[in-house]
């Protein structure tokens, strides 16, 4: 299973989209060198408050470009970086990985897979009913959120637009991914 890296964004500041670069590196056990997000422990805001010391399982976030196409039909006009993310990619379904699936970015850099991003009241903020149109509920009644998935880097790189990203599942049983 592979797609493609169509985007890397950054910022160090804690806003809500961050910014397109030629190239990130991603730092082991931190996450992307120059982003308020970098850590070895929670450096979202309202988790720093809740428990400064607790792992930063957030440390990098990636989202399918296919998302973008579905909702500028639905009147979301979105681009790489915009949701805050630091990697876009196409061409592999993310939200379809388990837990614990090890993406391969680029020469050398792997990111392990942690959970599903937890949609926030800043992406309503961003633009005003965007929060509703990343949350879905399937027949069965269960929630699906699109709005991307987080990991932890097990090995540093440097990872570009171009570049290939392959998922390596784990042995199974697989878990399903949940909010981190």
């Amino acid at each position: 299973m592979q797609g493609e890296i169509i985007a890397v964004s950054r910022d160090g500041e804690h806003k809500f989209s961050k910014i397109s670069q030629p190239v990130i590196e991603l730092i082991t056990g931190l996450g992307v060198r120059d982003d308020a997000h970098l850590g070895a422990t929670v450096q979202h805001r309202v988790r720093v408050r809740e428990d400064p010391s607790r792992p930063n399982l957030r440390q990098v976030h990636l989202i399918h470009s296919e998302l973008f196409d579905e909702l500028t039909g639905a009147g979301y006009e979105l681009y790489p970086g915009a949701i805050g993310e630091n990697v876009t990619t196409r061409g592999l379904a993310l939200l379809d990985l388990p837990t614990g699936t090890k993406l391969r970015l680029g020469p050398n850099a792997i990111v392990e897979v942690t959970g599903l991003r937890n949609p926030c009241r800043q992406i309503d903020a961003f633009r005003p009913g965007l929060m509703s149109a990343l949350l879905q509920r399937d027949s069965g009644g269960n929630l699906t959120i699109k709005s991307g998935i987080m990991g932890i880097v097990l090995e540093g790189g440097e990872v570009r637009p171009g570049d290939v990203i392959r998922a390596e599942l784990p042995d199974g049983p697989h878990r399903p991914l949940k909010r981190v």
